[in-house]
């Protein structure tokens, strides 16, 4: 059978563990040529090939329901559930989602972009089960990363707590979430690794082997067995902990010997109560690039599958946001001890593993615990450190209550440094970060602010540093600045609350925050061209809002406009409404963001287009606003591309 073949996972049903290491390896190709083409996560998907096949050959599919934590392992799943000849459209618009998605297939059980929630979302469907007498199974599928979320941790207390309630986790150990592991519980978990018979077992046996007469380097199949069975030994103090638990452990099991795996399903089957299967996997199996360097290869741009190395592009690119902002704050921290240097699993992607190379003392990583780095800032603040949590604005929603109790209540300074905010091309709706300006502006004591471009992200950054009466919180988008000249010293930092003026004109206020200032200039010269002339401001911060300037100039021009990239509903706009109102302005106001639906995967190009935010659509938008006759903005459509 060929994997293109397979339109229901059924059809595993009474293959030869040779027609499934067949079935294998086709994944891992097809796997392997779609992301190098179109990019994706890569490592995650490939280390559980075996683990998938495996666990659906002793499933009913038509009744049997497997929830995938974080979603992006979940690509061999993808394609032995009928999307195979659909799946070179990954990540792209219309096509097949990163991650799971209910509506997109009938085996996505539950929606996953953020780790840590299978457990319970599992543990819920096993318990509806039952309340309606069904007769089901319920499976988590989640990485030893996510267990260092304390939302699995509380689902795995809950679940021990339930001893008739059927419930399989399958804890997928690959030493890894994206970057290395954190915490006392990974070190629990690779005790096999590290406990005193496995090291002795592991530097000693094989030289003493040597030793024997007539034996020399061979190790004999007896010998081998013992060594097999004192790593057992060794790891059933891992399994101890989940047993304390309430939970019936097994393992470790080999997550890539599809005869062991499935053998090792088959008994978890039978036994009641919960149970947790512990599964040993390689992340990147099977292609030695992605095996060497887990961390890179955890996800991928295009890339040369033979050498592993990114494809070369046409131009230079100025540089990334991210990389800019840590570029930054290494500096910083080098003349500033108190500076630390907070990730929650991000330490690439947020540009902290600079500091981590630099600094090793002035870096924390706390593994997937956003609420538990939030409030770890909060204690660092409360001694006179100056913490800097850098965390995604999706993943910074997951510790609101924090942000709120132990922040701003107590008004501490944490400087919250988020990326990724606004628009973020293919990893779709649950990575989004469109929600930060409403849920951050309306806590008491936040400061927000948001740069126009690379250089003023520095001069926030010693701005965030240096602001010790209270929380404050930057937020960037993902990509590449514009290519402005950085400064490497020197820098000032930025009055708080106040905005500047970047363009002068009669006829309609502009005002931008953030990474949509740019586009508001470039809006404002096409307007030009047909005798509209707008004043651009540059807002700086949405909270607080610069009122001094904004106000007289809406008075004066009776026309405004504003410019976000986030939601409409509580964001800038609302903001620069709220107060134009409580001071007696009554203008027409126009927003220009996010309406108020879901972003769904699409390149960033693709993402604004449709709403409506590229330069020239924003200049029609203002021109059917205001009702002034003007031809379309066809030509002027070319000038920003």
């Amino acid at each position: 059978m060929h994997i293109k073949d397979l339109t229901h996972p059924n059809q595993l049903h009474g293959l030869s563990i040779d027609q499934l290491q067949e079935i294998a390896s086709q994944i891992r190709e097809k796997h392997l040529q779609t992301v190098a083409t179109s990019g994706g996560h890569l490592g995650p998907g490939l280390g559980v090939v075996e683990l998938t096949l495996a666990l659906y050959q002793t499933l009913d599919l038509d009744r049997d329901k497997v929830i995938w934590d974080v979603g992006h392992q979940a690509y061999p799943h993808k394609l032995i559930t009928g999307r195979y000849n659909r799946f070179h459209t990954l990540r792209q618009k219309d096509g097949i989602a990163g991650y799971l998605k209910r509506c997109e297939n009938k085996f996505d059980h539950f929606g996953a972009g953020h780790a840590s929630t299978s457990i319970s979302a599992a543990l819920g469907m096993a318990l509806a089960r039952d309340s309606k007498g069904e007769d089901f199974k319920a499976v988590a599928v989640i990485g030893d990363g996510a267990l260092t979320g304390g939302m699995a941790l509380e689902a795995i207390n809950h679940a021990g707590h339930l001893p008739k309630t059927n419930l399989l986790v399958v804890l997928n150990d690959n030493e890894m979430s994206i970057s290395r592991n954190v915490g006392a519980l990974s070190r629990y978990l690779n005790k096999i690794r590290l406990s005193e018979p496995v090291q002795f077992l592991s530097d000693n046996i094989k030289e003493q082997v040597k030793q024997i007469p007539f034996v020399g380097s061979s190790l004999s199949p007896e010998l081998g067995r013992l060594k097999e069975g004192m790593k057992r030994l060794a790891v059933s103090k891992v399994g101890a902990v989940f047993e304390e638990l309430g939970f019936t452990y097994i393992g470790p099991v080999d997550g890539h010997n599809l005869e062991e795996l499935i053998a090792t399903f088959q008994q978890a089957h039978q036994i009641p109560g919960p149970v947790l299967v512990h599964v040993a996997t390689v992340k990147g199996k099977g292609y030695e690039v992605a095996e060497k360097d887990q961390v890179g290869y955890h996800a991928q741009n295009p890339f040369n599958l033979g050498t592993g190395k990114a494809n070369p592009s046409n131009k230079p690119k100025p540089p990334a946001y991210s990389k800019v902002f840590a570029h930054t704050l290494v500096k910083l921290a080098e003349q500033n001890p108190k500076i630390i240097g907070i990730t929650a699993a991000m330490a690439t992607g947020t540009g902290l593993d600079k500091l981590q190379a630099k600094l090793p003392d002035q870096y924390i990583d706390v593994g997937i615990a956003e609420q538990h780095g939030v409030t770890l800032a909060a204690g660092l603040a409360c001694e006179g450190m100056r913490p800097v949590a850098a965390i995604y604005s999706t993943f910074l929603q997951r510790a609101y209550d924090q942000i709120i109790h132990d922040v701003c209540i107590q008004n501490l300074p944490v400087f919250f440094c988020m990326d990724r905010a606004g628009i973020v091309g293919s990893d779709g709706p649950t990575h989004q970060g469109m929600y930060d300006i409403a849920y951050l502006r309306c806590i008491p004591n936040m400061v927000l602010m948001a740069p126009k471009d690379e250089a003023e992200l520095q001069q926030m950054v010693v701005t965030g540093i240096e602001y010790t009466d209270g929380p404050i919180a930057m937020r960037f988008p993902r990509g590449n600045g514009y290519g402005v000249s950085l400064i490497e010293e020197g820098w000032e930092a930025l009055p708080i609350g106040k905005g500047e003026i970047l363009r002068h004109g009669d006829d309609v206020l502009m005002v931008g925050f953030g990474s949509m200032v740019y586009p508001a200039m470039q809006a404002a010269m096409i307007l030009r061209g047909y005798g509209i002339e707008a004043t651009v401001i540059n807002a700086r911060f949405a909270k607080p809002l610069d009122v001094d300037l904004i106000v007289p100039l809406a008075k004066r021009i009776g026309r405004v406009v504003t410019l976000e990239e986030g939601c409409l509903m509580g964001g800038f706009g609302s903001a620069v409404t709220e107060a134009l109102l409580d001071r007696g302005v009554v203008v027409p106001v126009t927003r220009i963001g996010v309406p108020d639906e879901l972003v769904e995967h699409a390149t960033s190009e693709e993402s604004k287009a449709s709403l409506g935010l590229t330069s020239p659509q924003i200049a029609e938008t203002v021109r059917r606003a205001f009702t002034v006759s003007l031809p379309k903005l066809s030509q002027e459509a070319n000038l920003i591309r």
